[in-house]
């Protein structure tokens, strides 16, 4: 197939394509197998831990009873590793009989009940990542089928094993194939991280008419490094990602690694902080059953939820990069809110740092400050009082900021003031008409 065969096809493909199933609107929250369980299928020795339906079944579980469902923690997310190794006498794929012996539509039955949503993985190349049956072209459709025949809910769709053909041609083929199934089914694309993540190899315009969410960059892993890098590849290079962020399309960063390994207390909130400035998808992969009180405290933080979930769904910026190794985020939100995040890539010590809201490019007035990890407040903050904020070597500072409203009774009064600042002016200038 040519160059220009390739190009007919991907136009027609595109326009016939696009997701159109209202979901959403909102990043997605939940949590997947992947960062914290890798491909881990010796369920022999390790039972608690193995890629099967007991892992998936104790998750939904956690999400239910330990509060996480009723903040927004939906999906129950399966990653690689879970099918066998050859596919039904009808194409289908299927899942390993001895780790998922109830197959994947009883798995999904136990987590709708719970009112949960389920998540599943495939590949658009020959193999998944770790070598597993792969969904080339020709396996799109059926594949797309069996998903929405067990009830599944969400698909991340990788790229491994692929090139960038037949990623331009499959990545909107199994948008088409979903939405001919008649179920909502949430689409993560893996596309722009097999080509670089940025325009001109990347279209985000037509990301945004046939996936949901998107993987732009590198796997995370469990270290801050990681994180950091993260951070610093979406904010270099903000003015190509933000502006393809919006309700129903979102940049996706990976998943939140608090409660592992890697990251202290401080971390684990800068991830949380920078994750919600982002309007990423709050995909857990940790061990809900073995979380310490802190991750779960960052992890179940309702502010900083509230501002992820914020309806108008817009992504934050970095404002500055300071020589001091400090960085400031800024998100504006509904109501004319938003929140600013105070990022410290220091290591030495906390660090004192002095600005005001006018030099963020805030408007004139007095603002009131909410502190989404400690829960202060500051009331009465005008725009050009300069502040400090103190941020722990790793940390963050984040706030949610709203403009202060006078109430009724605060404008009349302000009113009656000027009525009688005016009157006395006027009677001044009768009195001393002749002098003036």
């Amino acid at each position: 197939m040519g160059p220009s065969s390739v190009a007919l096809l991907l136009a027609v493909i595109s326009l016939t394509a696009a997701l159109d199933n209202g979901m959403l609107k909102t990043p997605p929250m939940g949590w997947m197998a992947w960062e914290r369980f890798r491909c881990d299928i010796d369920c022999k020795d390790d039972p608690q831990n193995c890629i099967g339906e007991k892992l998936f079944r104790d998750m939904a579980d956690r999400l239910v009873e330990d509060g996480w469902k009723e903040l927004g923690y939906e999906y129950v997310m399966i990653d690689d590793c879970w099918t066998s190794m050859q596919r039904d006498e009808q194409g289908r794929l299927q899942p390993d009989p001895s780790r998922f012996p109830g197959g994947i539509a009883k798995l999904a039955r136990y987590i709708h009940d719970r009112g949960l949503k389920l998540g599943i993985y495939a590949d658009i190349g020959s193999h998944t990542c770790m070598r597993y049956p792969g969904t080339p072209l020709d396996k799109i459709v059926i594949d797309a089928q069996t998903f929405a025949s067990w009830g599944v809910d969400y698909l991340k769709f990788d790229g491994c094993y692929s090139n960038p053909i037949e990623h331009m041609l499959g990545y909107p083929l199994m948008s088409k194939a979903l939405n001919a199934t008649g179920r909502p089914i949430g689409y993560s694309c893996s596309w722009p991280a097999y080509e670089g993540g940025l325009p001109p190899n990347v279209n985000y315009s037509l990301l945004g008419e046939i996936c949901h969410l998107w993987r732009n960059y590198d796997d995370i892993q469990d270290s801050w490094d990681s994180v950091q890098d993260i951070i610093g590849w979406f904010a270099n290079n903000q003015d190509d990602l933000q502006p393809a962020a919006g309700p129903g399309r979102w940049n996706d960063p990976d998943m939140l690694i608090i409660g592992n390994f890697g990251l202290s207390v401080h971390q684990a909130r800068s991830q949380m902080a920078l994750w919600a400035i982002m309007a990423a998808p709050l995909i857990m992969s940790n061990d809900l059953r073995n979380l310490d009180n802190s991750a779960r405290a960052i992890l179940q933080n309702k502010m900083a939820i509230t501002i992820n979930q914020d309806p108008l769904g817009i992504q934050g910026r970095r404002l500055l990069q300071e020589k001091s190794r400090i960085e400031v985020f800024w998100r504006p939100l509904s109501n004319s809110a938003s929140s600013l995040v105070f990022l410290s890539h220091r290591t030495d010590m906390p660090y004192l740092y002095h600005t005001s809201l006018a030099k963020l490019q805030y408007e004139p007035g007095n603002y009131e400050v909410y502190d989404v990890f400690t829960s202060s407040t500051v009331k009465g903050l005008n725009a050009t009082t300069v502040f400090t904020v103190s941020i722990n070597p790793t940390g963050v500072v984040m706030w949610y900021i709203y403009p202060r409203k006078q109430s009724r009774q605060q404008v009349e009064r302000l009113r009656h003031q000027q009525r009688k600042k005016t009157n006395v002016f006027r009677k001044f200038k009768a009195e001393h008409h002749s002098v003036l």
